[in-house]
């Protein structure tokens, strides 16, 4: 299956569907970098592209292979115009669904493929910039060093900002991401052989020959079914988490905190900046149960323990290599006195002159005791000397220290800066916990289990029937006593049961692993004081908040976390309220006086648009800073942001960049979402490059001046303030106000079948109901990106600047936007993002899907305002920005578009065949299985379709 070749892709012109009015803007562009500098990705492609073919052939015949190249072919005669997309859509209705899944497999791999040579490309290109001696790329964290150079900070003022430095990636687990472990583990092999393969090699380190190594891997991936037959449990979903860490993790998570540990010492010596990790790991798999009941007290503990076993199985792996690896004599060196002291405890006479090899064996051995006391199962690599365990990781990092420090002492700190150093850091910041569990659940069900408490304990009977202010009066007082609400939970309700159920699994955690294990409680669709106070009323009955002592409880901070458009206006206000609150302020101040907030984007786009949302946050953001500077408070904000535009995704770099002043401040949290965590996190070379942009730019945005904006600030908010209400109006026109609205979506769509087939453990709604607003966001993005629309990542932009132009003086006003875009990293970011969007858009193909609503009428009602406004955003892009080309200020993206897309037009139009049958009452499982394995090929290769 070789792609096509590079005269008939590079060269020419390409419109992408005979319906000239429907043109995929993706496709129109064409790629701007120079056919040298592609060759050898295009190399790479067709290498894979022609192993894939060759596969499919041997091992399903010419009959399948010929379809599949057929497909192919027509596919790029579609890009060219040469034949309408209908031609293709007949090409495949009616085909035996035994010929159509082989297909649908050719093309999904070919999509894993072709992201494997980008991301080879994108590391040969880096590599050659940096052997010509090219100035350090932005993001990476040797422009950053350069840039605060160039700043000439003083210590006092970094010392300062980066007090309580942290950078937070939190992996959730979404449905986008359903591929199985054992994929995964032959993507990473492919790799690998590429990446020898780029170096120039023909073989791999023991003499085997690289292409034939990448024919097996290729056969082993198209011998292996991409997803799994039965729904994904919790369970998996949490396993599937871990496995970044040896993957990557492990080694770059530690390394990245170093670096920037001694890069900035270095710089401010007297300031010692980041005393802790400031890349410190998080994780909601297991923990959020916003609206999925599979989340119970045993899975929050099977969580928190796995995560705790892959910290421990770890380190006592890397002590068992140590062991080897530290085999120096007493005869030969001289070890310090703490050394000799920690040897000791190890009495075999076999070691007598190995001094580090016993002290090591000291130290395993009581991490072995410290596994049997904490975990539910046993790692390898223990050792069981009968020695007491440890208190804590600080006592096994004192150990290791000792360890170090010897070393130094006789001149072995070549051997100390290798696997120890590492090790050392890893225990630093993973600690026994591996990673922090967050808490989440929503404010109703909180309000729900109170008043169920309230009333057992004969409080108050009806607590639903209070005031706001009677609400928080009550729960005040409550939070103030030691006494629990309840005792013998017989009596309760299966939901309060649950929920205090979950809290006690918790605090377990937090008891054996540390209070890292787990650090935050987040409250889903906050919009009071109350529904904080709900919250600290739950962690109080399950022993983990006690404001009754002079020096408040609380290990875990309570986030609220601000959803809609209206809750993020409120967010400030609601700040405010909870800070005044005596009570409340005991237990901020009692955590270091740092309060997290989280905002949602995702929510805010489904309830909003794309401008209006991101407005909304980037507003509620200046206005939350602005509380927290006032009430002498550390803000730090946690960004709900998935992996789609339409929830917040798009470059992180940028992304954090474009915060308003203050609100970095040194801390930054983020959710990491769906197939992105793979796109990021699976190699260690992604990782590392991930990793530096999230630091990089937060160190920027903390201690630089980014927004740019000066005195010209409040006029670019007020025009923003305006074209953002404009924006929610021709969003709300369509969405919320076009009747009909709702059984178009379902119907063009496949959010249907995302919650039918075996896609994830979570439901797809908060509710059982068909309204958008209990849809989770993800299935809402993920609906529309199959269906190639990419309606959350850009309806309403276009009415909204082109109604505010109209608004006064036409040239005037386009200068100004042209300014914004020119000097404002907000507003460059948000039309960078939806331009990505936009490209990636295919209104073709989206007639294809919108065919499957059999009301003709509202079909066109719908349908014909999203390509009316997909036209005219279009244009107010080209009109502000001034580029022709939507990708011209991201030639990879470009590139990727340019060479990748024909291979998804199969996929889209058999999905649509298959739609089609399913919703006739096909019930055939191959039909089944041949929807969910179009959903992940379209997934894996949009790569942040979710």
């Amino acid at each position: 299956m070789p792609p096509e070749r590079p005269e008939a892709s590079e060269d020419s012109e390409a419109s992408g569907t005979g319906d000239s009015a429907l043109e995929p803007i993706g496709a129109v562009q064409r790629t701007r970098v120079g056919r040298e500098a592609t060759e050898p990705m295009r190399a790479d492609i067709r290498l894979l592209g022609a192993i894939l073919g060759d596969t499919v052939r041997e091992h399903n015949g010419e009959e399948v292979f010929g379809l599949v190249e057929r497909a192919r072919v027509e596919a790029f005669r579609v890009r060219r115009s040469e034949i309408d997309r209908a031609e293709m859509a007949r090409m495949f209705s009616g085909l035996d669904i035994r010929r159509a899944i082989p297909i649908i497999r050719a093309f999904s791999h070919f999509a894993l493929l072709a992201n494997l040579a980008e991301d080879i490309h994108r590391e040969r290109r880096r590599a050659i910039h940096i052997a010509a001696g090219d100035p350090p790329q932005d993001s990476s964290l040797a422009a950053t060093y350069a840039k605060l150079d160039r700043a000439q900070l003083d210590s006092a003022t970094v010392a300062d900002a980066l007090t309580g430095a942290v950078v937070s990636p939190v992996i959730t687990a979404h449905p986008t991401e359903t591929r199985r472990r054992t994929v995964f583990i032959t993507q990473h092999r492919i790799t690998e052989l590429m990446r020898l393969r780029a170096a120039g090699r023909a073989e791999t380190d023991d003499g085997r020959d690289i292409e034939l190594e990448l024919r097996r891997q290729v056969l082993t991936l198209w011998q292996t079914a991409l997803v799994r037959v039965s729904r994904l449990q919790i369970t998996d979903e949490i396993d599937v988490g871990l496995r970044y860490y040896p993957a990557a993790l492990f080694r770059v998570i530690p390394q990245v905190n170093a670096e920037v540990r001694e890069a900035l010492r270095a710089r401010w010596p007297d300031a010692d900046p980041l005393s802790a990790p400031i890349l410190q790991p998080g994780s909601w798999i297991g923990g959020d149960r916003d609206g999925n009941p599979n989340v119970t007290g045993a899975v929050v503990r099977r969580a928190t323990g796995s995560a705790a076993f892959t910290a421990l199985g770890h380190y006592l792996a890397e002590l068992t290599e140590l062991e080897q690896e530290l085999s120096m004599s007493a005869r030969l060196i001289t070890v310090t006195d703490e050394l000799t002291a920690l040897a000791q405890a190890c009495g075999e006479t076999a070691r007598a002159d190995e001094p580090y090899r016993r002290a090591l064996r000291v130290i395993r051995a009581r991490l072995t005791a410290t596994a049997a006391q904490i975990l539910d199962r046993t790692p390898q690599h223990e050792l069981d000397l009968g020695m007491r365990p440890y208190g804590g990781p600080g006592e096994l990092r004192a150990d290791l220290d000792v360890v170090d420090a010897s070393l130094r002492g006789h001149g072995a700190a070549l051997l100390a800066d290798d696997r120890l150093a590492r090790l050392r850091d890893s225990v630093h910041v993973f600690g026994f916990h591996l990673s922090g569990l967050d808490m989440r659940q929503n404010s109703e069900v909180h309000e729900e289990v109170v008043g169920e408490l309230l009333a057992w304990a004969g409080v108050h009977a009806d607590y639903a029937a209070l005031t706001e202010d009677e609400r928080v009066e009550l729960l005040a007082g409550e939070l103030a006593t030691r006494r629990p609400l309840v005792g013998d939970r017989s009596g309760l309700s299966d939901l309060a049961r649950g929920e205090l159920d979950v809290l006690a699994a918790a605090a377990r955690a937090v008891e054996l692993y540390g209070p890292p294990a787990v650090p935050n409680y987040v409250i889903s669709m906050c919009r009071s004081v109350s529904d904080v106070l709900e919250a600290a009323v739950l962690l109080k009955e399950a022993g983990l908040l006690d404001a009754s002592r002079p020096e408040p409880y609380c290990p875990l901070g309570i986030s609220p976390l601000f959803e809609t458009i209206d809750d993020l206006h409120n967010g400030a206000p609601i700040l405010r309220a909870m800070l005044d609150l005596p009570l409340y302020r005991s237990l901020v101040d009692a955590r270091g006086g740092c309060q997290e907030v989280m905002l949602g984007y995702s929510d805010s786009n489904k309830d909003g648009g794309y401008l209006a949302a991101n407005w909304a946050v980037y507003r509620a953001e200046l206005d939350l800073v602005d509380v927290a500077r006032k009430s002498g408070i550390r803000l730090r904000l946690f960004h709900g942001r998935g992996g789609t535009v339409g929830r917040g995704g798009g470059p992180s770099y940028e992304a954090i960049l474009a915060q308003p002043p203050g609100a970095v401040n040194g801390s930054l949290r983020l959710t990491e979402q769906g197939e992105v965590i793979a796109a990021k996190y699976a190699e260690p070379q992604l990782a590392r490059r991930n990793l530096e942009s999230l630091v990089a730019a937060t160190l920027e945005s903390t201690l630089l001046d980014v927004e740019g904006l000066g005195d010209a600030a409040e006029p670019a908010y007020a025009v923003l303030d305006e074209v953002a209400t404009l924006a929610h109006r021709a969003y709300s026109e369509l969405v919320h106000e076009t009747e009909g609205f709702v059984d178009y979506f379902m119907a063009s769509t496949p959010v249907s079948e995302i919650g039918s087939l075996n896609i994830g453990s979570r439901p797809t709604s908060r509710k059982p109901t068909s309204s958008i607003s209990d849809l989770r966001a993800i299935p809402w993005v993920l609906a529309w990106s199959q269906s190639r629309v990419m309606l959350p990542g850009w309806y309403g932009t276009g009415s909204a600047f082109e109604r505010w132009i109209a608004g006064g003086d036409e040239a005037e006003r386009t200068a100004t936007l042209h300014e914004l875009y020119e000097r404002w990293p907000f507003f460059r970011s948000v039309l960078s993002n939806m331009a990505q969007v936009l490209a990636k858009s295919d209104l073709g193909l989206a007639a294809h899907y919108s065919e499957l609503v059999a009301d003709e009428s509202l079909r066109r009602r719908v349908f014909d305002k999203i390509v009316d406004e997909h036209r005219r955003t279009i244009a107010m892009h080209k009109l502000i920005t001034g580029h022709d080309d939507l990708l011209a200020d991201n030639p990879a993206l470009a590139r990727s578009v340019f060479n990748r897309f024909p291979y998804l037009e199969p996929l889209n139009h058999l999905q649509v065949e298959l739609l089609r049958r399913y919703r006739s009452g096909d019930d055939d499982e191959l039909v089944r299985r041949g929807i969910l394995l179009t959903m992940n090929g379209l997934a894996s290769a949009l790569r942040n379709s979710g």
